[in-house]
């Protein structure tokens, strides 16, 4: 159950807060957690699955930029665990304001680190498939062990992230990830595929890049596997993404043969596209780690889209 809570008794062992608008999951007598971001879509798909008292802010009750805020509130809740999902991922942007972007990526995880160790809690960080990309394609999968090298302000900053976490934070996990999609609470949340679909209806033909390769993945088989991993008393640094891999090109394609679309996808080169940022051009990452310590693989990109789609209402089933 979800509710909104304005005030509660301070008892001991009641994971209760004051502030106005704190969104409060009740499930059992589980973890007390801290879920930042909650209202995005990796973060809408986590209140669904995480059980115990699950604790899930307004940015306007908890915004990492702002570190005496963040000092307050671990200290006065002392969750057990804090999952970050939120980040800024203006890709594009971040080339022109990369204070902005290393100042919510990098240096307010860096403090964010530093309060949950304090409070002897565990810290769990969403990051991303952009640290890659400087090298290439390594010809297989990347790999947690492979070096990361990212080509762009936004990889670089989520990078930084992640380091501050490793060194900070004892108890922490690590979790990349690559094209996610899924439902968000907050209005403005857009994905790829909703994104084509509007487009798709608009027009009678998009133009795509094909060298870029990745695998999209769905917030729900995210936040499961992410769930997983924390049942499992996993540390460090996991990749995981559905399975299989595609390009964007490929992914559009796939999205308007599912939604019975007859919109013409026109692959194009990522110099065509011209866009402020590089993106990596092999960004497929591998799951074994993953599913060596959950017993089992994430499921295939396409038949994750099918069931998104369907969920939409918008998989064609003629």
């Amino acid at each position: 159950m979800v509710q909104l809570f304005r005030t509660a008794d301070a008892q001991p062992g009641n994971f209760v807060t004051p502030v106005v608008g704190l969104v409060v999951s009740r499930r059992g007598c589980g973890v007390r957690t801290l879920l930042i971001g909650g209202r995005g879509q990796l973060g809408t798909a986590l209140r669904s699955q995480l059980s115990g008292d699950v604790v899930s802010p307004d940015r306007a009750d908890l915004d990492l930029a702002h570190w005496n805020q963040v000092s307050e509130r671990i200290h006065a809740w002392r969750p057990e665990l804090v999952i970050n999902a939120a980040a800024y991922n203006f890709v594009d942007r971040a080339e022109d304001e990369p204070e902005v972007a290393f100042l919510q990526n990098a240096f307010a995880l860096r403090h964010l680190a530093r309060e949950v160790d304090a409070v002897g809690g565990t810290l769990v960080h969403v990051s991303t498939d952009h640290v890659f990309g400087l090298d290439g394609s390594p010809g297989h999968p990347w790999r947690e062990s492979d070096a990361p090298g990212p080509v762009s302000v936004y990889g670089a900053s989520k990078l930084t992230g992640e380091y501050f976490v490793r060194a900070l934070c004892a108890r922490h996990l690590i979790v990349r990830t690559c094209g996610l999609y899924g439902a968000a609470d907050s209005p403005g949340k857009g994905n790829f595929v909703g994104t084509m679909l509007r487009l798709g209806r608009q027009q009678g033909e998009v133009r795509v890049v094909d060298d870029q390769h990745c695998t999209p993945t769905r917030a729900t088989d995210l936040a499961r596997a992410i769930v997983d991993l924390i049942a499992t008393g996993a540390s460090g640094l996991y990749h995981a993404t559905n399975s299989g891999a595609t390009t964007w090109c490929g992914f559009a394609r796939e999205i308007f043969r599912l939604a019975g679309l007859p919109t013409r996808v026109i692959p194009i080169r990522s110099a065509e596209f011209a866009a402020k940022a590089r993106r990596p051009g092999w960004s497929v990452l591998s799951g074994e780690k993953l599913a060596g310590q959950r017993g089992s693989s994430m499921p295939e990109w396409n038949v994750a889209l099918a069931e998104y789609l369907a969920e939409r209402g918008e998989h064609d089933r003629g």
